[in-house]
């Protein structure tokens, strides 16, 4: 760009701004806003300015009541990224998980996990119990609240992960999958030994705890004790051994004993359908409600019409 170039174009774009000083132009304001791509403070200029305008507020308030709209939006948005990221199959929270039907576990406890602290100390979590019992619940609670503060999280059952290492073993893709991997900040793998895994799928689950280990904090649910974990395993008790080793170096181990909560309410609604038409049929009338206390019980109510022989 020559000199005399560069001159008029200064000149020009000092001629712009000094007439937009001077009368305020609505379509100026929001080609600039749109330009540099803040579309929620591109939306909502006409309203903040109408109401700074009602309270007298400061050009100052003005410009920062639309830069927080803008902020809040863009947190919003990265939080709804990340939860569709982390693929949950429901939403869970920790404020909706019936505590009292778990006496045994400590609310507190789960509240200050909720912290996420957990994650930068590159720690582990492992939710031990029968089936039914919450452990998915407060897993995806967990996941779902660390998506919110900010941190990258994704959630797999144990047997999709290892499927997902088979087929990027065939693919020659294993290497693309520990990148992504390693780009994580929490990983939820559930139900942890209920299907055993074969030779290659143990060694995949294998290199996997490997991988995390003091990199990725993990959170597992699983119904067996860690006696039984060979099982799962291939039966290779010195792999178990050395996994255990890792996973549970930093580790908060959550046992969760108690009915399933699934079979208690199936019980409960079989109890409500079962007991719908006895309580219709307890409100017949009753001799204490005909007011003859000498009635005897069996004797019909006057007027009744008596039944045919």
């Amino acid at each position: 760009m020559s000199k005399s170039t560069e001159s008029t174009t200064v000149e020009a774009v000092e001629n712009e701004a000094t007439t937009s000083s001077i009368q305020h132009t609505p379509t100026l304001l929001q080609s600039y806003l749109k330009t540099l791509r803040v579309p929620t403070m591109w939306r909502e200029a006409s309203t903040v300015a109408r109401q700074i305008a009602e309270h007298d507020g400061s050009y100052e308030l003005y410009l920062q009541q639309l830069a927080e709209l803008e902020v809040q939006q863009r947190k919003a948005g990265a939080i709804a990224r990340r939860l569709k990221q982390a693929q949950f199959p429901v939403n869970k929270e920790v404020g909706d998980f019936d505590f009292t039907a778990v006496p045994k576990l400590n609310k507190k406890r789960m509240v200050d996990l909720a912290q996420c602290n957990f994650i930068n100390l590159r720690s582990n979590i492992i939710f031990n119990g029968p089936p039914g019992t919450g452990k998915t619940h407060l897993a995806i609670a967990l996941g779902r609240e660390a998506c919110r503060r900010g941190y990258k999280a994704k959630f797999f059952t144990a047997s999709g992960l290892a499927n997902l290492y088979r087929e990027a073993r065939e693919e020659r893709q294993i290497l693309k999958l520990e990148k992504q991997i390693q780009k994580l900040d929490v990983i939820i793998m559930d139900e942890l030994g209920y299907i055993p895994l074969d030779r290659q799928g143990a060694e995949h689950l294998f290199g996997f705890f490997s991988q995390c280990y003091e990199q990725v904090s993990l959170v597992v649910t699983t119904n067996l004790p860690f006696v039984d974990w060979p099982q799962i395993f291939a039966n290779d008790q010195r792999m178990t051994g050395a996994l255990l080793d890792r996973l549970t170096h930093h580790v908060h181990i959550i046992a969760i004993d108690g009915d399933s909560f699934r079979l208690k309410a199936n019980i409960k609604n079989k109890k409500a359908a079962t007991g719908t038409k006895p309580a219709k049929a307890s409100k017949a009338p009753s001799t204490a409600n005909t007011g003859n206390a000498n009635a005897k019980p069996n004797q019909p109510r006057k007027g009744a019409i008596p039944p045919s022989k």
